[in-house]
């Protein structure tokens, strides 16, 4: 079993309350928008990281992280990208490729808006974290956590991490 810690849009923002997460995971994905590279340089020294480059990150982010993150856990296909859209308003180049080998859990960042979709046209898990970071349009800060045992997703459970002010 992995246990998945799933955040995005953290726009340079990260704090002890995100961090605390992150040591309970074993593996941390970054669904885009890392905003500073000490982001993802802070959870990599914790937890193994996998990340792609969101709309506002520079060069640093987009030198180390790709646009599309295409892997395997467990028995699931994963596929994370920052704008990737949602079920019936998928971007249309994540639409032309899910033809050709779906994920079985597709993640994309970028709305600040949590969702967590089955889309039955593609049988596949849709998840968006929504915004770890403070920046943005969110009220509340969130992550998703959840657990891969084979072909099994188990203890989906959304965090929120407090308020914005």
């Amino acid at each position: 079993m992995t246990n998945i810690l799933l955040l995005s849009d953290t726009h340079g923002y990260i704090d002890e309350q995100m961090l605390k997460y992150v040591r309970q995971a074993d593996e941390v994905w970054h669904a885009g928008d890392i905003g500073d590279i000490v982001v993802a340089d802070t959870i990599s020294k914790i937890k193994p990281l996998r990340a792609v480059y969101g709309n506002i990150d520079g060069r640093e982010a987009r030198a180390q992280f790709p646009l599309d993150a295409k892997f395997s856990v467990e028995h699931k296909r994963i596929w994370i990208t920052h704008i990737g859209g949602y079920p019936n308003r998928y971007e249309k180049r994540v639409r032309e490729n899910f033809g050709i080998n779906p994920p079985h859990i597709f993640i994309s960042g970028h709305s600040h808006i949590l969702k967590i979709i089955y889309d039955k046209k593609y049988n596949m898990l849709h998840l968006n974290p929504g915004a770890a970071g403070k920046s943005g349009f969110h009220n509340v800060r969130t992550m998703i956590r959840f657990s891969i045992d084979g072909t099994s997703i188990k203890n989906m459970e959304i965090i929120e991490l407090e308020k914005r002010e």
